[in-house]
């Protein structure tokens, strides 16, 4: 099938990939000319496991082309997918200024029969509104063709996009035009084939799915937060707290794990996008506005605990900072905890020194270079020399068997704060560590 992506961030760069790893005719657009000169190139620019040996293999094979022609993309696919950004808004809803630019550039190429799938997070209502822009442009160029569009949301999760778009949990449709959802059907049956997976409904309810959905585990991860708040204080512990509530089918044990909240692309604009569209529909959606203000309340509660030991004035000490993206396996550092972690520390006066393995290009594109700020991101230990304290920000794979006595004897101090709970109170204390986790018992 001949398929066309519009945009290449994260959605458009997994979902183009992987439909020409399926043997499909794909072209993916973009407006950034260097990047698109960069992927004709075979380089990938952002870290997604397994994407660039996709990209590489199906560009060499021509089933994957890149261009700046959107008029080209529109004439190619059977099928075309609007998969560009959505940021935030002043008032916090979502900024639909690109995906309506790419409607009316549809609306002008249009030729016979497409299907337009909305694939970036819109607003509920976007598809109606993309139809419509689309039929406007059409009406006033004098076209005669016809066209279907189908919302189909994304629910892949950094780090591992390709896996969840090769197995997805479930492919949502909306939209009532049947040819489209008939070639949709065939475009996703390779993805389909263990066991049913399409779930067919209106458009609002899908635009609404993808926003319930990443608000639901926003909620989960907030919801535990305030617990491991409640435990400190009662001197419970949030990890056996979290296994016992856990071991309940009904809520189970993902995204449970206390930590220094949740940032990226997703969940906090998503939470926030939902709640203004709730409040322009005259509802105060209370619970979603307490998920984000615990969220951006608990990013701050590692630095509190730093000024709290060492004072505000951190202008003699050094911070030794472990995991910049805002999760592992991804060089994401949108709404990362570690950004607020740094920029707060800088104000008290610190010296930053933080490891990545590969997010620090992504920090040095935001903050420049500093002088109270050093990047390093080939070993762990190489920013623990004269460190004051340790905090971890990102639970990469690596930190979690690392050797404490090591990281004691290489630090100038001996404090740690621990914003994953990726280590033992107890065995950091036997190493000579000041261990201070979130909601954690024994505190050394």
């Amino acid at each position: 099938m001949k398929v066309t992506i519009i945009g290449t961030g994260y959605v458009g760069l997994v979902t183009g990939a992987c439909f020409a790893e399926m043997g499909n005719d794909v072209i993916c657009v973009d407006s950034d000319t260097k990047k698109i000169e960069m992927l004709n190139e075979g380089i990938v620019p952002i870290h997604e496991q397994g994407l660039a040996s996709i990209i590489h293999n199906n560009l060499t094979h021509g089933r994957l082309r890149f261009t700046t022609r959107i008029d080209q993309g529109i004439k190619h696919g059977e099928v075309s997918f609007i998969a560009v950004g959505t940021p935030p808004d002043e008032n916090g809803g979502a900024d639909l200024s690109n995906v309506e630019n790419v409607a009316r550039s549809i609306g002008e190429s249009l030729e016979g029969f497409k299907v337009v799938v909305t694939k970036s997070t819109v607003p509920v209502g976007t598809a109606s509104h993309v139809a419509g822009i689309i039929r406007e442009t059409l009406d006033k160029r004098g076209g005669q063709a016809d066209f279907a569009v189908v919302s189909n949301p994304e629910f892949l999760k950094e780090g591992v996009a390709v896996r969840d778009f090769m197995k997805p949990d479930r492919i949502i449709l909306g939209g009532d035009d049947e040819r489209a959802i008939n070639l949709l059907r065939e475009l996703y049956a390779p993805f389909n084939r263990n066991h049913e997976r399409l779930i067919i409904m209106d458009v609002m309810s899908a635009e609404l799915t993808k926003y319930a959905a990443n608000s639901m585990l926003a909620s989960k991860i907030s919801f535990i937060n305030e617990i491991s708040q409640i435990a400190e204080r009662l001197g419970a512990d949030i990890e056996s707290v979290r296994i016992g509530i856990g071991s309940d089918p009904r809520i189970g044990y993902d995204f449970i794990y206390a930590g220094c909240g949740y940032g990226g692309s997703c969940l906090p604009k998503d939470i926030r996008a939902l709640y203004q569209t709730a409040a322009s529909n005259g509802y105060h959606a209370r619970i979603l506005e307490a998920v984000d203000l615990v969220n951006n309340d608990q990013k701050k509660v590692l630095v509190e605990r730093v000024v709290n030991r060492f004072g505000s004035d951190l202008s003699r000490c050094t911070i030794a900072l472990w995991g910049l993206a805002f999760k592992p396996d991804t060089d994401d550092v949108r709404e990362a905890p570690s950004r607020v972690m740094m920029e707060t520390l800088w104000k008290h006066g610190a010296t930053v020194k933080a490891y990545d393995p590969v997010a620090c290009d992504a920090v040095r594109n935001i903050y420049g270079n500093r002088v109270d700020s050093m990047l390093y991101e080939d070993n762990p230990f190489d920013v623990l020399e004269g460190a004051d304290c340790l905090i971890i920000a990102t639970e990469w794979a690596e930190f979690r068997g690392v050797d404490l006595v090591k990281v004691r004897e290489a630090m100038a101090g001996n404090v740690v704060f621990d914003g994953r709970n990726i280590f033992s109170p107890e065995i950091a204390g036997q190493a000579g560590l000041e261990y201070h986790g979130i909601g954690r018992r024994n505190m050394v």
